[in-house]
């Protein structure tokens, strides 16, 4: 075989005026084209109204002909149409794979025309081989250019909408409430609007804790949205079937840096504000350098007191009045007995296991408290007080 000729300006000659007279047969290529890309694929014609596709099919076959045979230093309109058409895809739905089939759906029908037109002649039929690389080039670039701009868009467009759901979920746990808000939520965010909820506040610096508690804090029946607030984290979690706040304990309980706080379980997205609003509480039933994560339910006694700054202050001057003019080493002594008691159920034989001491010196330091404070820890409504008082000690200090 003889070698092949390399491209010459007679063939840029002939390309040119191919391409001048094809321009003619643009309506009818138009035409054909969109014919066959229904034909290949339905949802061309559901994604845009067929004058409009024409109208936009005709523009980029008539610019992306002229290019063909424009001048190398010629601006690149072909270009500059591609990234415009892959924007506008973009924003109208159509899948990436469809727009990139329009465009070399479109260059062979465009190819094809250019060797129909050189009919038997020879010679014309060779040169615009020669130029087959020209086309090519051309219709790959504008493909390249389409789909750079079509993801460049799908991205923003991901971006503008992850923005709006973090709005309406931001929303939601301010406690806004209108049917229209929760609608749209639900829907953009796939959650139930009557599902079942609770809300997880968590406080902490370290940036990098968040992005692997992220990662491990995921377990059936539980589906986890994060929320960034101005000093803590919060996590609304969809509660499956019949996952409860045991299971989402356990699940958080170690793999979370703590302190924080978790809403007793709330139905429907209407009671997020709320639900927010008493894990906060449930947070700052945690005393300072605390890393647990506790539940509102199991922290009642001390979300009154958190509750009610003015009511704690007078507790504490009020009933542990006598242990605030102790040393504070004895004063703590004392009020660790008191803790070590109440924890153990009122065991003083639990309680010295706890403390490593004797039993008898439990009672003796309860006795001692019971002198210092005034009250009985045998009277109920004496022991309620003395309970209270030593949570409001420990979240809030002395009075």
């Amino acid at each position: 075989m003889g070698r092949r000729r390399r491209r010459t300006g007679d063939d840029w000659k002939v390309l040119a005026q191919a391409c001048t007279e094809l321009l003619e047969r643009v309506p009818e290529l138009v035409d054909e084209h969109l014919r066959e890309l229904h034909a290949y694929e339905p949802a061309y014609g559901r994604i845009l109204p067929y004058d409009q596709h024409w109208q936009e099919a005709h523009e980029a076959m008539r610019v992306g002909i002229e290019m063909i045979s424009a001048p190398r230093n010629s601006p690149r309109r072909d270009l500059e149409h591609a990234d415009g058409m892959g924007r506008r895809r973009a924003a109208q739905g159509m899948p990436l794979e469809l727009v990139v089939h329009a465009y070399r759906h479109a260059g062979h029908l465009v190819w094809d025309a250019l060797i129909e037109g050189a009919g038997s002649d020879a010679a014309r039929l060779e040169a615009l081989m020669q130029s087959a690389t020209t086309v090519w080039s051309a219709v790959d670039a504008q493909a390249d250019t389409a789909s750079e701009a079509y993801r460049e868009t799908e991205l923003e467009l991901r971006s503008r909408t992850d923005e709006q759901l973090q709005a309406l979920l931001d929303a939601l746990l301010q406690g806004q409430r209108s049917p229209e808000l929760v609608a749209r939520a639900a829907a953009g965010l796939d959650l139930p609007e009557q599902g079942r909820y609770a809300v997880v506040v968590l406080r902490y610096d370290r940036r990098e804790e968040r992005e692997a508690f992220h990662r491990q804090v995921q377990g059936e029946g539980v589906r986890f949205l994060w929320r960034m607030g101005a000093d803590c984290e919060l996590g609304v979690v969809a509660l499956a079937g019949d996952t409860g706040l045991d299971a989402l304990s356990e699940l958080l309980d170690g793999r979370c840096p703590g302190p924080g706080g978790i809403s007793p379980v709330v139905v429907g997205l209407t009671e997020l504000g709320r639900a927010r609003r008493l894990a906060e509480l449930a947070l700052r039933t945690c005393p300072p350098g605390s890393r647990r994560i506790v539940r509102l339910d199991r922290r009642m006694t001390g979300a009154l007191v958190v509750g009610q700054p003015e009511m704690a202050s007078l507790l504490v001057s009020d009933v542990l009045g006598g242990l605030l003019e102790l040393d504070p080493a004895d004063r703590a002594v004392l009020l660790e007995t008191l803790d070590a008691w109440l924890e153990c159920e009122g065991s003083a034989g639990r309680a010295a296991g706890r403390l490593y001491c004797h039993r008898n010196t439990v009672f003796n330091r309860l006795r001692r408290l019971e002198q210092l404070t005034s009250r009985s820890l045998s009277r109920p409504r004496d022991l309620t007080e003395m309970t209270l008082a030593l949570d409001a000690f420990r979240l809030t200090g002395p009075g």
